[in-house]
């Protein structure tokens, strides 16, 4: 039997998140089903504050059962995490995650890695040499398993009323955090995720998201929809930073500058980095 979306109302709750998702001009144009893992999944923001409350000792095991249970393609369960809890060596991380201070604040932080090395201790104890390792599809690969990962894990510290933040800063400071972590040869860290109680005090809004005709294409490819999509964008999230006071250039700009290259950022010479972590990249 096909589902149908419910009738959409302006007043419903999800047709809140959905204005605050993805802006007035365009939120009505979206008759989603509305059920609670939807309204979960719309109801996600960033949370840069956390509170001092912690985390029960259920919690963590809850999250990587979450994130074990996503999908892994031919069940090669190429990731790992490092769960970092104790307050000093957070303080560490977070210098390698730029300084930033949610780090430190959030009674637990998780590093996703992509993670080859357990392939390599299976292959050493049978005799068998394997290469898979040392492919860019390998590394590809494991940080796809790690990103559905991380996301299965966010859910469900969402849906226990907690805040989450992903922090793409480590891939700044490979090497050194790295060392820190002792990782072996073709593992390494793809991203954070500060994970904690969110600080009230402090406002953590919805951001807006592309249009959908932006980023769903039918059947084929549709390069035309894309520049009046973004100035549709372009209104929306200018609002919603004026909402915040907060000055901020328009989105256009903002990805102009942030996709070009900086050679003070270690990110751009990740190449080098997989090599010296043992991946060859063939």
């Amino acid at each position: 039997m096909t589902q149908s979306a419910p009738p959409f109302s302006l007043s419903s709750p999800i047709a809140e998140l959905l204005t605050q998702r993805y802006g007035e001009e365009v939120a009505s144009d979206y008759p989603v089903i509305d059920n609670p893992a939807i309204r979960l999944a719309l109801g996600h923001r960033s949370v840069r504050a956390f509170s001092s409350r912690p985390l029960a000792p259920e919690v963590l095991p809850t999250l990587i059962t979450a994130a074990q249970s996503a999908s892994t393609s031919s069940n090669l369960q190429v990731w790992s995490v490092v769960a970092i809890q104790d307050p000093e060596h957070k303080d560490q991380v977070a210098h390698w995650a730029r300084n930033q201070e949610f780090v430190r604040q959030a009674p637990l932080f998780l590093v996703w890695l992509a993670d080859f090395g357990r392939a390599r201790q299976v292959a050493e104890q049978h005799s068998r040499e394997i290469d898979g390792g040392e492919f860019v599809e390998s590394v590809v690969l494991a940080s796809v398993e790690a990103g559905l990962a991380a996301q299965n894990a966010v859910l469900a510290a969402e849906s226990l009323g907690l805040g989450a933040v992903y922090v793409g800063a480590i891939r700044s400071h490979i090497r050194p955090l790295a060392a820190n972590l002792k990782l072996p040869p073709q593992v390494i860290p793809v991203f954070g995720t500060a994970i904690g109680y969110a600080d009230e005090a402090v406002a953590h809004s919805i951001k807006p998201r592309l249009p959908q005709s932006a980023v769903l294409h039918h059947e084929y490819y549709d390069g035309a929809t894309q520049l009046p999509a973004v100035d549709v964008y372009n209104r929306a999230l200018d609002a919603f930073w004026k909402k915040q006071s907060i000055e901020h250039p328009l989105w256009t700009a903002h990805i102009l500058n942030r996709l070009k290259a900086n050679p003070a950022d270690q990110r751009y010479e990740l190449r080098s980095i997989l090599n010296d972590l043992g991946f060859l990249l063939r």
